[in-house]
């Protein structure tokens, strides 16, 4: 987003909405984290609005404004088949994982009635003869329906900040 349509969005709430707000995509960000570190990948999609999209993109290639995305899955349906597959044809390690999400701001609210956000993330990965790691830290950056309190996201896009990461990326982050 362009600095000046920040600065708008950030005018379209008062304090208590942003402070309201952050409170729910904090919550969100929690529930969303304890799906994936239980490994209920079938439940992944259901964080998701049918027309969203999900893409893990590196910082080079987002401060480049370049589409090159590690993953890219638009709409829900397409979220659905990598969860399939995670769950029943894909071969890995068995690994446990843990997200943590802090720092969450709101951007604001756009005329549509959408909010955005963004929340630094972090995924460390304990392989079941290793040692735990750092798997991957970078920005989400979303975009979310309110509807009757609820939150659901219209996109994420994870932006991580390495240039290298393992090649065993197997679930979201």
């Amino acid at each position: 987003m362009m600095t000046n349509k920040v600065n708008d969005l950030e005018a379209s709430l008062t304090t208590e909405e942003k402070r309201t707000l952050r409170f729910l995509i904090e919550e969100f960000n929690t529930a969303y984290a304890r799906v994936l570190d239980a490994q209920k990948v079938e439940d992944w999609p259901d964080f998701f609005e049918e027309d969203a999209s999900y893409t893990v993109v590196a910082r080079e290639n987002f401060d480049e404004d370049l589409p090159v995305s590690l993953v890219w899955c638009e709409g829900k349906s397409m979220m659905r088949d990598r969860a399939s597959a995670i769950r029943s044809t894909m071969v890995f390690a068995p690994r446990y994982l843990r997200h943590i999400t802090s720092n969450v701001f709101v951007n604001g609210r756009d005329e549509e009635g959408y909010i955005f956000s963004e929340s630094n993330y972090l995924v460390m990965e304990t392989l079941m003869e290793d040692s735990t790691r750092i798997f991957q830290t970078g920005v989400y950056f979303d975009k979310f329906c309110q509807n009757k309190g609820l939150l659901s996201l219209k996109s994420r896009k994870c932006v991580y900040d390495s240039l290298l990461i393992p090649n065993d990326m197997v679930f979201p982050v």
